[in-house]
């Protein structure tokens, strides 16, 4: 049996659906799982640990014989800290079965099988009776069915189903509580993720159109490390508010419903964005608290846990609002049975209990459709905008016919803007060159730009009027790439288009390299290692699992991060490891490149980063990866930034290498470029 899988195709800039075995979709939920990150979260096992032995302890006290319910037990975990702490019987439940295979090998192993029963099912199909699944309802609950969000992977549902058919009444529940918080924030960063900015251009300013200023944007969450973002970066326009708490031991609503917060402005400025996390009480006296809370707010930020399986969330106001120091203002939040959207109102209280809800926001001017998040971030930077204009301006002339190639890109605009002869640009859908339509009408340049969705293998001389192209440009930006070399489809279309082309045209960028480090995470390794043991328990069942998908692929290949995120050291010199020259079509034989990394810092080596910089002109390169030199002073050894709006790609070694630091030791690698395949595959040792 075969399945079809979605996967980008470099060489085309299409995503292609490709036949793999069907094993694979198996292997790639295993490997790219978060089980790993979650049982090195000590934090978290150990508060669960705490709530259970509490809640376990005052069943016992009531004279009950303790049976308990773990929903989406995963390894098995909790359920196996239930019967240590003294439960009678646990039932398990876990619908995916490789997990539930492996839940069921890690229970055997450490000898509770004949208290615990795995139940692979989704919980709201498990029944109860002398033939059924359980054969009686559970007097304590324990579940961990949490997101970024809380409730994004369906928690609200699953407990209101546990309640009515499950547990019995007045149950323990582990957690017993969850709380989210919210603050109303001003930040020109986190807001450059939402919005399009008016920028300069050469003098001249350019505005987005009113359509994407008036629109709410889209619905879904951002989830990031909030850590990660500086506390200088934004203003606290509120407190920190308390927005609402679910009681997990009572009977739980899935329905639609909303809670407010009044407060009075602490600060003058822009309300643009609301920052949120949660926490969970493991007990009714909240004396155990599990926190997602960021580390800027501990006294020590770096006694902050750390964990990727739940981060903070960022939510975008519906519309930017200026509020007044004093001013009375209300944060509202409402939710479904599966997400969150907040909306800020200047009025009391009063006023805002006789409003409607605020409705769900959704995009209306189709560009937060066509850029992401990070997208919008990257147009707004002003710096790269400036290198974009600067390398255009020195090679555009009066006569200049220029063609665009990237997605949803405004360098066709700037083109135009400097004084281009004609400016014709390619787009990928209808409904980016509408979007590219709207910001030319929004500065009264409406076909200044002609907006051809057309692929550059089926653009004709037709198409341009007769024109050649004396002026080749692109970011590169492809909406389709996921790895940072993906982006090589630009060399690709220059291919492509070589006919169109005037004899000594410009390309832009002229080439472009892909550059490698090695590095010590400080965290994001947790992703990628095996446990062993988890507070006591063998888990090796699991890591054995997720070794094996690993290898099915994934080992073998690179993954996309946003490094910005996960701080990191290097532990040996950057270096531009491949060359592609966009002045030539693509080659027609492998590009290969060895070499070695020598160690010059010492540190625990977790894996190599991977990036791409375009050389737009002889003295103009762009940087998709590093923002900066890496760190030589003494407190930064080594510490690297990344730009915040691309992602790198990281190659984890199996095992971490120990690094002296005296330059004797060395990565060496191994890159070929496979142009039938517009992929980079890459092999490492130790030396």
């Amino acid at each position: 049996m075969k399945t079809f899988c979605g996967r980008a195709n470099p060489t085309t800039g299409a995503l292609d659906w490709v036949e793999e075995s069907e094993e694979y979709d198996y292997h790639q939920e295993i490997a790219r799982s978060c089980y790993a990150d979650m049982l090195h979260d000590h934090d978290r096992n150990e508060k669960y640990y705490q709530g259970i032995r509490a809640a376990v302890a005052r069943v016992r006290a009531r004279g009950e014989k303790v049976v308990v319910l773990d929903i989406g037990t995963g390894t098995g975990l909790l359920s196996m800290m239930a019967v240590t702490a003294g439960a009678d019987l646990c039932y398990a439940v876990e619908v995916f079965k490789p997990m539930a295979d492996a839940a069921q090998c890690i229970v055997e192993k450490n000898g509770f099988s004949d208290k615990i029963k795995i139940i692979n099912k989704h919980s709201t199909e498990v029944t109860v009776g002398p033939d059924g699944d359980m054969q009686m309802r559970a007097n304590v609950l324990v579940t961990e069915l949490f997101d970024t969000e809380l409730i994004g992977e369906g928690a609200l549902p699953s407990y209101e189903h546990a309640h009515h058919n499950l547990v019995q009444e007045g149950c323990e529940a582990v957690p017993h509580r969850a709380t989210v918080y919210a603050q109303l924030v001003e930040s020109d960063l986190l807001w450059s993720w939402a919005q399009l900015q008016p920028m300069d251009v050469d003098g001249t300013r350019l505005v987005p159109p009113p359509a994407v200023g008036r629109c709410a944007g889209a619905h879904s969450v951002c989830d990031i490390q909030l850590s990660q973002v500086p506390a200088h970066s934004f203003t606290p326009l509120g407190p920190l508010c308390t927005m609402f708490s679910v009681d997990f031991s009572k009977p739980v609503s899935s329905a639609s419903q909303c809670h407010s917060a009044r407060f009075a402005a602490q600060s003058s400025g822009r309300a643009q964005v609301v920052l949120s996390w949660w926490d969970i009480d493991m007990d009714p006296g909240g004396t155990i608290v599990c926190t997602m809370a960021p580390s800027w707010t501990y006294p020590q930020p770096d006694m902050a846990p750390w964990r990727d399986h739940w981060m903070q969330s960022v939510y975008f106001l519906p519309v930017e609002r200026r509020v007044t120091e004093g001013e009375d203002l209300t944060l509202t939040v409402c939710h479904d049975d599966y997400s969150l959207w907040f909306s800020m109102q200047k009025h009391s209280q009063q006023d805002a209990e006789t409003e409607a809800p605020p409705c769900r926001p959704c995009c209306t001017c189709q560009a937060h459709l066509v850029w992401t998040r990070p997208r919008f971030g990257e147009l707004n930077d002003s710096h790269r905008t400036e290198s974009y204009v600067s390398a255009l301006r020195s090679v555009l002339k009066a006569d200049s016919v220029c063609l665009g190639v990237s997605d949803g890109s405004l360098l066709p605009v700037f083109a135009h803007m400097l004084g281009a002869k004609k400016v014709f640009s390619l787009e990928n859908s209808r409904m980016s060159k509408q979007v590219i339509e709207q910001v030319l009408e929004a500065n009264s340049m409406t076909g200044g730009v002609q907006l051809l969705e057309i692929r550059p293998d089926q653009l004709t001389s037709s198409d341009l009027g007769g024109e050649q192209i004396s002026v080749l440009m692109g970011e590169p930006y492809f909406s389709t790439s996921l790895l940072p070399w993906h982006s090589l489809f630009f060399w690709y279309c220059r291919t492509a288009l070589a006919g169109l082309l005037q004899p000594g045209a410009t390309i832009l960028p002229c080439s472009a390299s892909l550059h490698i480090v090695a590095v010590e995470f400080q965290d994001l390794w947790r992703i990628r290692a095996p446990c062993g043991t988890c507070e006591g328990f063998d888990v090796r069942p699991m890591d054995e699992m997720v070794q094996k998908s690993l290898d099915f692929r994934e080992s073998r290949e690179a993954e996309p991060h946003p490094l910005w995120e996960y701080p990191c050291r290097a532990l040996t010199p950057p270096t531009a490891a491949m060359t592609f020259d966009f002045t030539q079509c693509v080659s027609q034989q492998p590009i290969t490149s060895q070499g070695s990394l020598p160690f010059t810092r010492s540190g625990c080596c977790h894996g190599v980063v991977l990036w791409m910089e375009y050389q737009l002109t002889d003295d103009i390169t762009v940087s998709m990866g590093l923002s900066g030199p890496i760190g030589e002073q003494v407190r930064q050894q080594g510490e690297c930034e990344w730009k915040r709006h691309r992602k790198q790609g990281v190659f984890f070694f199996r095992s971490p290498w120990e690094s002296s630091g005296d330059g004797r030791a060395s990565v060496s690698y191994s890159l070929t470029f496979e142009p039938s395949l517009g992929d980079i595959k890459m092999d490492t040792e130790s030396t």
